[in-house]
């Protein structure tokens, strides 16, 4: 193929949609984390700690799960219609659950009465929403039927022992997050406790990533077949190498004083490190097992304009998203108040 527009457009748009699942993934994996983590508070006070150290930053997040959906209507709006006819229920359980989440973060700090009420709220609303997330990507991941370009399979085809099983790795996954997360945050009895559950959930999730990739050579969309097409898989195995070392490095961490940061880093690393090897098993269909970018794609001109508001855009966020975690960084004590 020429490298025209034509060509160029979808790569690049590719590239922006992945960067902005993946910053999602990243920052407010961590906040739904919190949540699945919060029936183990000891008391409502430790649980107020907790979600004091998220809140200046959360809300923030989610522009980039807003980034992600706007950018596949925009670019590929043939794989927007696939995927939201064939996850609408996901999807929909997704969204509930990130506005029930939402309103028990603010209304838990606000609530005179019914303060567990709203506690249990934050945890449901976040566990939901973390399994959805995982049952959508492994539904992405399994394929989906196509006939004459529009999905051809029923309304409960993402409901699969694979799906539920990225959904449960999801979750796990979210809680490692989260545990990092109050380890560079906080201090004394939480972040010991963060430290305790760190490393459990290392190996939890280790073990997850080893079950799905094993699974992933016998599913329809061969997705994994790119890995050993020819000679790629030498290329290519750096990244599960550098997953296995990421995570020897987490399990050290995780006890090791006075470094708090790195937990957190290594976590997402090793989420990176995931992101990446899924996306190189998909790449060029954005719809496995047959829909390439170039097929799903908008015209040119309507993907060129909408990169030329993306190009003003994208530098405002990523500079609002930097700028908020700079002013709030640091530890948060237990007594920190939020209104």
């Amino acid at each position: 193929m020429d490298l025209d527009l034509q060509t160029v457009l979808p790569v690049i748009w590719f590239g922006v949609i992945g960067f902005g699942v993946l910053m999602y993934v990243l920052l407010d994996g961590f906040v739904l984390g919190l949540g699945v983590l919060a029936p183990f508070a000891e008391d409502s006070d430790q649980l107020d700690h907790m979600m004091t150290t998220a809140a200046p930053i959360w809300d923030g997040n989610e522009t980039w799960l807003v980034l992600g959906g706007a950018g596949l209507l925009a670019a590929f709006p043939r794989a927007y219609a696939i995927v939201l006819s064939a996850l609408y229920l996901p999807v929909l359980l997704m969204l509930i659950a990130l506005v029930f989440r939402g309103v028990a973060f603010e209304f838990r700090f606000k609530a005179q009465r019914g303060k567990r009420f709203w506690g249990a709220a934050f945890a449901v609303g976040s566990l939901l929403a973390a399994f959805s997330q995982g049952v959508i990507l492994g539904a992405l991941v399994e394929g989906m039927p196509l006939q004459e370009g529009k999905y051809a399979g029923g309304a409960l085809d993402w409901f699969s022992p694979f799906s539920m099983l990225t959904g449960a790795a999801v979750v796990s996954g979210y809680a490692l997050l989260g545990s990092g997360w109050l380890i560079l945050k906080t201090e004394g009895r939480l972040q010991q406790l963060a430290r305790k559950a760190t490393r459990p959930l290392v190996l939890v999730v280790a073990a997850f990533m080893g079950v799905v990739s094993a699974w992933l050579p016998f599913l329809d969309s061969q997705i994994m077949a790119r890995w050993f097409e020819g000679g790629n898989f030498w290329w290519l195995s750096p990244v599960p190498v550098l997953a296995l070392v990421n995570a020897i490095w987490l399990w050290r961490a995780a006890m090791r004083e006075g470094r708090d940061a790195r937990p957190f880093l290594l976590t997402l690393s090793f989420f990176g490190l995931g992101f990446l090897g899924l996306v190189l098993g998909m790449w060029p269909n954005i719809v496995p097992p047959s829909l390439s970018i170039w097929e799903a794609a908008s015209p040119p001109s309507s993907q060129g304009f909408v990169l030329a508001g993306l190009v003003v855009l994208l530098p405002l966020i990523l500079g609002y998203t930097a700028w908020s975690y700079r002013v709030f960084r640091g530890k948060v004590a237990a007594d920190a108040g939020y209104h």
